[in-house]
C-alpha cells in the first residue's frame, strides 16, 4: 500500500502542509484527493462532496472550485504566460477575450508579476514561472488551492518570496491551502498545521511547533537532517 489508513482534515482558511521523506506518499495523497487517482477504499470528502462515490462527469464541476499548482509549474510553452493564466477562463466561462485578459492580468498582479502577459514561459525565471502557475491556479477564485512542492528547486531568497506570496493570498483572500513540501524553512514560514507521512501512514497531525518538539523519532530525524 502506498497509502494505508491515512486520516486528516483541513480546516477552512488554513494552510495545511503535508510533509515527509521522499517516497512517503505525499504527492500520491494529493492526487487521490483531487481524483487524479481513484483510491481502492476509504472516504475522501472535498468541499462537502464524497469524491469516491462520484462519476467523472460529476467530479468536474467540483474541481472548478479547486486550484492546483503543479511541482514544475506545468505551463504550456506554446502560448504566452497570460494565455496560460487565462486558459481556465476560456475553458470554463463565457467571458470575452478582453475580459479574460483583464482577469488574468489581475491574477498576475496578485502574485506580484507585472508586464509578463505577452511573454512566453521560457522567458521567465524559475520563481516567476511558479508564480504564474499560482496565478493560473487561482484564476477561477477556487475555494481551496493545492500546491505540490512549490519551492522545490528555487534558491533560498526566491523560495522565501514565494512563501510570503502564498501567505499573503491566504490572509487577504481567506484561501484554504494544502501544500506538499519537504522544505523545512518553507514549512516554518507558511504552515498553520502539518500532517507528517511515514511509509504511507500519518504519524502526526497538528501545529508545526508541536511536531518540532515531539518525541516521535522519524519526525525528529526529518527535522535534524533537513
Amino acid at each position: 500500500h502506498v497509502l494505508n489508513g491515512v486520516t486528516f482534515d483541513v480546516r477552512h482558511g488554513e494552510i495545511m502542509v503535508i510533509l515527509g521523506t521522499s517516497g512517503c506518499g505525499k504527492s500520491t495523497l494529493l492526487k487521490n484527493i483531487i481524483r487524479l487517482y481513484k483510491p481502492g477504499m476509504g472516504s475522501i470528502r472535498l468541499l462537502g462532496h464524497e469524491m469516491t462515490e462520484l462519476e467523472e462527469e460529476e467530479i468536474e464541476p467540483i474541481l472548478r472550485n479547486v486550484g492546483v499548482m503543479y511541482q514544475h509549474g506545468a505551463l504550456l510553452n506554446s502560448i504566452t504566460v497570460g494565455e496560460n493564466v487565462a486558459l481556465p477562463l476560456e475553458m470554463h466561462t463565457g467571458l470575452s477575450p478582453a475580459l479574460r485578459r483583464e482577469v488574468a492580468e489581475l491574477k498576475l498582479r496578485q502574485v506580484e508579476l507585472v508586464n509578463v502577459y505577452d511573454k512566453y514561459p521560457r522567458e521567465l525565471s524559475g520563481g516567476m514561472q511558479k508564480r504564474a502557475a499560482v496565478a493560473r491556479a487561482i484564476v477561477l477564485d477556487p475555494d481551496i488551492l493545492f500546491c505540490d512542492e512549490p519551492s522545490a528547486g528555487l534558491d533560498p531568497v526566491t523560495a522565501k518570496g514565494l512563501d510570503a506570496m502564498l501567505r499573503t493570498l491566504n490572509e487577504t483572500l481567506g484561501m484554504t491551502m494544502v501544500v506538499v513540501t519537504h522544505e523545512l524553512e518553507s514549512i516554518k514560514r507558511i504552515a498553520h498545521r502539518i500532517t507528517y507521512l511515514h511509509k504511507g501512514q500519518v504519524l502526526f497531525t497538528g501545529p508545526f511547533e508541536e511536531a518540532f518538539n515531539s518525541d516521535i523519532p522519524q519526525i525528529q530525524e526529518f527535522f535534524l537532517k533537513t
